[in-house]
């Protein structure tokens, strides 16, 4: 048996029991100070099918078609016509049974049932009553449809930040090879000494870039430790025009920040840093306070060379791994003077790290 028709089965029988319920409240509430129950069960029988018949038109066709659609006025209207075809019904019903059970014995009929208004009450106290918990099904059920969708959105919403984080790591990588190979295939045409000790130092950049960029949090010491490396490869490049200082404080093994955060401001520094009265200066900080990263990097820079370096790809890229891994938990700062172009990070929260 498939789940529909399961469901439908259950329908069924839930609304059985309510009308069996609703009956056997009729006949209790008509032979209410009566002997005459047999009265009260025809009585009750036959303005069951009335209630029934005016609780499935309001609950399924007025309220569905008119009042759920904002049709006031037209739901107004058809509920004053269904109020009066339905007196009109009870009338009858009332009539009948003094005429046919009775014989016009007005005396012997149940009090309950002899007044128009309070079989009137009744009957429309069942249609409110279930109209009401109808109502209330249908908001849940809206709810339930709203919060699914909203699930269903932010579920999309997160792949797409996945994707998009993933495009931009994917980007680094290249950026981040392209420099350091070309280091390499030029102290190899060279034939330079150092030729195997930058190779081994770019091995483990590479174990690093290929094994941990995937994860979505790395250990800050670790990215500590290859930025120190990357340092020492460009030391090895630039030989004595390099000036460069690199501190930080003793740094938790438990610190985790996203993978390649803090290197491509590092790469950027000697990419587009310039030789300024011989020598390219750079200088790096990172911090670790209570769980606040700070980071800073500056380097020497030509003026007429700030406005191409502001215009780099890496840079917007790092700001939207930032916005996507930390949104609003990061401050940025760069600015320029005096021939200096220094960057400034701050992450106040770093467990906030998202998956990404």
């Amino acid at each position: 048996m498939s789940l529909l028709q399961k469901n439908k089965i259950k329908v069924i029988f839930l609304h059985t029991i309510l009308w069996i319920a609703v009956w056997f409240f009729f006949v209790y509430f008509y032979s209410y100070n009566s002997i005459n129950t047999n009265y009260a069960i025809w009585f009750s029988s036959l303005l069951l099918p009335l209630t029934m018949a005016v609780t499935y038109f309001v609950v399924y066709f007025l309220i569905q078609r008119y009042l759920l659609t904002k049709r006031y006025f037209l739901f107004s209207l058809y509920s004053f016509y269904t109020l009066v075809i339905s007196s009109y019904i009870i009338v009858l019903i009332i009539y009948g049974c003094l005429v046919f059970l009775l014989s016009f014995n007005i005396s012997i009929m149940p009090p309950m049932s002899k007044n128009f208004i309070f079989v009137l009450i009744l009957v429309y106290l069942v249609v409110g009553i279930v109209s009401f918990i109808s109502l209330l099904n249908q908001n849940f059920k809206t709810i339930s449809r709203n919060k699914e969708l909203q699930t269903k959105i932010l579920e999309t919403q997160l792949k797409l930040k996945e994707q998009e984080l993933q495009y931009l790591k994917m980007q680094i990588h290249p950026h981040f090879l392209f420099n350091t190979l070309n280091t390499i295939y030029g102290f190899a045409l060279k034939k330079s000494e150092h030729t195997p000790e930058i190779i081994l130092m770019l091995s483990n950049l590479l174990d690093y870039i290929l094994y941990q960029i995937n994860k979505p949090k790395v250990s800050l010491k670790e990215e500590v430790l290859h930025i120190k490396e990357y340092i020492e490869l460009e030391k090895i490049r630039f030989k004595d025009t390099l000036n460069v200082s690199f501190s930080t404080n003793e740094i938790d093994s438990t610190i985790e920040v996203a993978p390649m955060l803090l290197i491509p401001f590092i790469e950027n520094a000697f990419k587009h840093g310039n030789l300024i009265n011989g020598f390219l200066k750079i200088e790096a900080i990172v911090r670790v306070i209570e769980n606040r990263l700070e980071f800073s990097i500056k380097n020497t820079v030509l003026n007429d060379n700030i406005k191409k370096e502001n215009n780099g790809i890496g840079l917007d890229n790092i700001k939207k791994r930032l916005d996507l891994n930390y949104s609003n938990n990061y401050q940025l700062q760069i600015e320029n003077a005096n021939n200096w172009y220094t960057v400034n990070l701050v992450i106040n929260n770093l467990n906030s790290v998202k998956n990404g």
